[in-house]
């Protein structure tokens, strides 16, 4: 019998998080002052509908959360996001629609072929809205200030519902753009779509770039001039899906194929190189940029895919080991120059850097890791880590006390004054069955958080976040200059 390593963690997806409206937060300790701003985090946060119990962790229904910091102390406002799948669900009082993991007798698929998303995995600042986005299909549009859901985003009527669209756009920090890709599952012709749109939110073109299978991809790294995709063998097989299974059940993991970095030229979005890079699996990138004629692409590396670890509310009882990569890559001949390691190997997940460095030169970032990664057994994230790639010997880790497990990406927040910032991410307390919101001193992460915001009720753990700042402040150069002598222990 395994031993669990998360005592009480069925406590985390077990309640409806309640809705809120701007409700004021207590604080233990102190909220830095320059904290000024809102902390976006999206996730799966209902977990039952009727009779049906959903049993992976991508299929509970999107929950958005916005965490205010004002000059009257922080304020949350917690909203259901209300797509298609969560509308008629509703007013039907009863599971319709085949979720990621789970299926059921009469369960519908989007003409067939495709699942409606529970908008339930990142929310995203654009084009003077805010987007919720789930693993597959459009967006969704909010009001900004209430979490209210308006209606699905299509770019101008430059997407439709079953335009194939990811989680994960970047938006450039310098114009406001956004790029991203969806992949399309064709057993004979499989393809990238990627796509790019202008700062007012039209669709400026979208390519189609050849895949050598139907390979899942959950994200892409973006440098100024590049799209970088890390597209590893995890094969969906679209008859397995339309005959009545799970997306989970319809992948495979065919490690004997190889994984590939493929790149293409932003401007364009035309193919710049295909080139081997292994046989690991990577579910979030990092960060990429350009130094002359090398391109710079950092990533989270796993051993295998984790999605058949996110079983609620049994999670990671065999999660393979990962670590930060860096791939440098030269471009006018293509091939792989340097691969490096940063010595983590906790099974991290949810990386974040300062959004003003996106696809620029930088060192630091952060990410959740699980400390008994290796052991059999339920387990999940109680990690936060500090890393560097100035130090890639060394990183700064945060141990989260026996019972309290972390979730949400940890948003860096910027000090305008550029010495420095804040990390926030959240706490949930499973032997009093309480949440919190954790404010970390960035570049000291070891000594704890330097605020604690406990909630009255509780909320679940989410998936990805992102803070807006209140005001811009200093520029990426500059910030780079403020981060450069931080040193993770």
């Amino acid at each position: 019998m395994m031993i669990d390593h998360a005592p009480g963690l069925e406590r985390a997806f077990s309640t409806v998080p309640e809705e809120r409206t701007a409700e004021p937060l207590r604080v233990e300790g102190e909220v830095p002052a320059f904290l000024r701003g809102t902390y976006f985090l999206n996730g799966p946060a209902r977990f039952a509908r009727g009779d049906v119990r959903y049993l992976h962790w991508l299929d509970g229904d999107g929950m958005v959360c916005a965490l205010r910091f004002g000059a009257d102390g922080p304020r949350l406002t917690t909203r259901f996001a209300r797509g298609t799948r969560l509308a008629e669900e509703e007013a039907a009082g009863r599971a319709l629609y085949r979720s990621f993991g789970t299926a059921f007798p009469g369960d519908r698929l989007v003409r067939g072929i495709a699942l409606e998303s529970p908008l339930n995995v990142s929310v995203y600042p654009y084009a003077g809205t805010l987007l919720v986005f789930g693993e597959q299909g459009i967006p969704w549009e909010l009001d900004p200030e209430t979490l209210e859901t308006r209606a699905p985003f299509t770019f101008g009527g430059g997407l439709n519902p079953l335009s194939p669209f990811a989680a994960h756009p970047k938006i450039d920090p310098g114009t406001g753009e956004l790029i991203n890709f969806g992949v399309s599952f064709s057993a004979t012709q499989p393809c990238l779509n990627l796509y790019r749109f202008s700062p007012e939110g039209e669709l400026v073109y979208r390519r189609r770039l050849p895949l050598d299978a139907p390979c899942s991809l959950h994200d892409f790294c973006l440098s100024r001039h590049h799209a970088i995709f890390y597209a590893s063998p995890y094969v969906l097989d679209m008859a397995a899906l339309a005959a009545g299974g799970t997306l989970l059940d319809s992948l495979r993991w065919e490690p004997e194929r190889g994984s590939r970095m493929i790149v293409a030229r932003r401007e364009d979005g035309e193919l710049v190189a295909s080139l081997p890079v292994g046989d690991r699996y990577v579910l979030h990138g990092i960060n990429a940029f350009e130094e002359g004629e090398r391109l710079v692409v950092d990533v989270l590396e796993l051993d295998r895919p984790v999605y058949d670890q996110y079983n609620v509310p049994d999670l990671f009882p065999e999660v393979a080991p990962g670590r930060p990569v860096r791939l440098v890559m030269d471009l006018p001949s293509g091939a792989l120059l340097e691969r490096r390691e940063i010595a983590y190997d906790k099974a991290p997940d949810f990386p974040a850097i300062d959004p003003a460095l996106a696809g620029s030169p930088y060192e630091d970032f952060w990410m959740l890791g699980i400390s008994k990664a290796g052991l059999p057994g339920r387990k999940t994230f109680d990690e936060l880590v500090h890393a560097s790639w100035a130090h890639p010997d060394r990183v700064e880790v945060w141990q989260a006390p026996p019972g309290h497990y972390l979730g949400g990406e940890p948003a860096f927040a910027p000090d305008p004054s550029g010495a420095g910032g804040a990390v926030i991410c959240q706490r949930f307390d499973a032997g009093r069955g309480e949440s919190a919101f954790l404010v970390f001193d960035a570049f000291n992460v070891a000594a704890g958080p330097v605020a604690v915001l406990p909630l009255e009720r509780p909320l679940h753990l989410g998936f990805h976040a992102f803070f807006a700042p209140e005001e811009s402040g200093k520029g990426p150069e500059e910030r780079q200059g403020s981060q450069g002598s931080a040193e993770p222990r």
